[in-house]
C-alpha cells in the first residue's frame, strides 16, 4: 500500500510539474509573439514614411545682366516649401 502510494504520489508531482513548465513555456511564447509582432510592425512603419528627396542646384545657362538681381521663385510641392534664389 505504501509503495502504491508513493507512485501515484510521484506520478501526481510529475503531471503538477509537466502542468506548470507548459504553462511557462506558452507565456513565454505569447511574449515573444507580441514582441514579434511589434518589432514587425516598427519596421514595415519606418518603411512606410517617404523617404527625403535631396534637393540639387543647377547652374543655368541665361545669366542675368550685371546690376539685376533674379526674382526668387518660391513654392510647395506638398513635401515642404521650395526657395530658388
Amino acid at each position: 500500500m505504501q509503495r502504491i502510494r508513493s507512485i501515484v504520489f510521484t506520478v501526481f508531482t510529475m503531471l503538477i510539474a509537466g502542468a506548470t513548465f507548459l504553462f511557462a513555456a506558452s507565456i513565454g511564447l505569447a511574449i515573444a509573439g507580441i514582441v514579434a509582432v511589434l518589432m514587425l510592425g516598427s519596421m514595415l512603419a519606418g518603411k512606410l514614411q517617404p523617404s527625403p528627396i535631396r534637393a540639387t542646384a543647377r547652374a543655368r545657362n541665361d545669366r542675368t545682366p550685371p546690376g539685376q538681381q533674379r526674382e526668387p521663385r518660391i513654392w510647395n510641392d506638398g513635401r515642404g516649401t521650395i526657395i530658388d534664389l
